[in-house]
C-alpha cells in the first residue's frame, strides 16, 4: 500500500499530512500500491487512541500474510516479535520483560546512565562542532540496553549497525540481511548465556525458556532482538528531536537552561511536539468496523500515525508550538493500551538525564547549520535525524 508517512517531513512541518484533512477526515483511505491492497491512515488523536486499544485491529502479522507470496526473507525472529502478536501470546511474552522496566528497576540504572552520559560528553570538544546524534543520542541508549541484556562490549558496534539497517526504508535486501545477522547473533549469545549464566535480563529470559514459562527458542531470540532494537531506536530519536526542538525555540531553551531541574516536567511536551515514532507498528482489521465515521473493511491494513495524532489541534491547541507549560501527559509518542512501549520508563530516564546534562555542561549550545539543511532518516515507523551538528 502507498505509505504517506514515507515522504520526509521537514523540520518546519514534522507532520506532512494537511492539518485541515486531519480535522475533517481523521481516518482516511489510502490507495494501494502496485498489486497491493488499500489501507487506512488514522491521524486524529481521539481516533488514534481508540484504534490503539481496539481488539478488532490485530497485530498478528503471521495471520495477515499467511498464504501470500512474498519475496521478502525477514528472519522469523524479527518478523514475528511480541509486537506482531495479540493476546494471549502477547500477554505471556510481555509479562516476562515488564519487570525489567518498572520505575524501581529503571531507578537502579540511573547512576549507570549518568556515568555513561558523562563519559560521552567528555569527548565533546569545547567550542568545536559536535554531532549530537553520533556522539550521544546513538551510543547512550545502545550502551544502556546492551548492558541490560548482557551484550559484550566488543559486539556493540555490530549490534548498532544491524539495528540501523533494520530501518533502511526502501532497501528490503538490506533489512532482510540485517534481520538474519541480528537473529543469528542473538541465537549465539543465548547459547553463550546457557554455557556461562549471568545476571542480565537475557540470562533471566534464558531461564524462562528452560523453565516453567515455556518460551520457545524462537520466542526467546525474538524477544531479545526486539528489546535490543526497540530499546535504543526510540530513545535515540527522542533525544535528537527534543534537542532540535529546544534549539529552534530559544525562549523555551533559555528557560530550561536556567532551570535544568525542569527537564523531567518538559519531556512530555518535547515527546508530543516531535514524536520519535511516526507510525505505530502494523495492524489490520479482523472484521468490518467503523472508526472516526469511516467504515474500514475486514482484512485491510490500518496505520496509526502517532506523530500526526500528537499534532491534532482538537486535543492539543496550537499543536505546532512548543509550549513547556502545556499538559501533554496524554501524548501518544509511546503508544497506548496493551502495546504501549514497555521500555518507556527507561527511555524517559535516559532522555531526562542526557538533556539535563547537556544543558548544564553546555549552556551556550546552538545549531551549527540551518534547520532546513538537516538530514532526516527515511523510514515509515520512526522519525529521527541522521545527524545534529551543534556548537557549544
Amino acid at each position: 500500500m502507498t505509505d504517506p508517512t514515507q515522504a520526509p517531513a521537514s523540520p518546519q512541518n514534522p507532520c506532512p499530512a494537511d492539518a485541515d484533512m486531519r480535522s475533517t477526515c481523521p481516518v482516511r483511505r489510502m490507495p494501494a500500491a502496485s498489486g497491493g491492497r488499500p489501507g487506512y491512515l488514522v491521524t486524529g488523536y481521539a481516533e488514534a487512541r481508540e484504534a490503539l486499544v481496539d481488539a478488532r485491529l490485530s497485530k498478528d502479522t503471521a495471520a495477515f500474510f499467511a498464504g501470500r507470496e512474498s519475496r521478502r526473507r525477514l528472519h522469523p525472529a524479527v518478523a514475528h516479535t511480541m509486537l506482531a502478536s495479540d493476546p494471549p501470546r502477547h500477554t505471556r511474552l510481555r509479562k516476562l520483560v515488564t519487570g525489567a522496566f518498572t520505575t524501581g528497576a529503571v531507578e537502579e540504572l540511573r547512576p549507570f546512565i549518568a556515568r555513561v552520559t558523562g563519559e560521552l560528553l567528555d569527548r565533546w570538544p569545547a567550542g568545536e562542532r559536535f554531532d549530537f546524534v553520533a556522539g550521544l543520542a546513538v551510543p547512550l541508549p545502545v550502551v544502556v540496553i546492551c548492558e541490560l541484556l548482557g551484550v559484550p562490549e566488543a559486539d556493540r558496534a555490530d549490534v548498532r549497525r544491524w539495528s540501523a539497517e533494520l530501518f533502511a526504508a526502501g532497501r528490503p535486501d538490506v533489512i532482510d540481511a540485517a534481520s538474519h545477522a541480528m537473529a543469528d547473533y542473538m541465537t549465539g549469545l543465548v547459547a553463550a548465556k546457557r554455557r556461562h549464566p549471568g545476571a542480565s535480563l537475557l540470562d533471566r529470559l534464558v531461564a524462562a525458556r528452560d523453565g516453567d514459562d515455556r518460551l520457545s527458542e524462537e520466542e526467546l531470540v525474538s524477544l531479545a532482538v526486539l528489546l535490543l532494537v526497540a530499546g535504543h531506536e526510540t530513545t535515540t530519536n527522542a533525544l535528537g528531536n527534543a534537542l532540535l526542538a529546544l534549539l529552534r525555540h530559544p525562549a523555551e531553551l533559555a528557560r530550561l537552561r536556567a532551570n535544568p531541574q525542569d527537564v523531567p516536567a518538559a519531556l512530555d511536551e518535547l515527546l508530543r511536539h516531535d514524536s520519535p515514532v511516526s507510525t505505530a507498528t502494523f495492524r489490520f482489521a479482523t472484521e468490518t468496523m467503523t472508526l472516526g465515521g469511516t467504515e474500514i473493511p475486514a482484512g485491510v491494513p490500518v496505520l496509526v500515525a502517532l506523530g500526526e495524532a500528537n499534532r491534532d489541534p482538537a486535543r492539543f491547541p496550537a499543536p505546532d508550538r512548543l509550549d513547556l507549560d502545556r499538559d501533554a501527559g496524554a501524548h501518544l509518542a509511546f503508544g497506548h493500551g496493551i502495546h504501549r512501549c514497555v521500555g518507556a520508563p527507561l527511555a524517559r530516564a535516559e532522555a531526562k538525564i542526557a538533556l539535563r546534562a547537556v544543558l548544564t555542561r553546555f549552556p551556550d549550545i546552538r545549531l551549527a547549520q540551518p534547520p532546513g539543511e538537516l538530514a532526516w532518516r527515511r523510514t515509515r515507523l520512526i522519525r529521527g535525524l541522521e545527524s545534529l551538528p551543534v556548537l557549544a
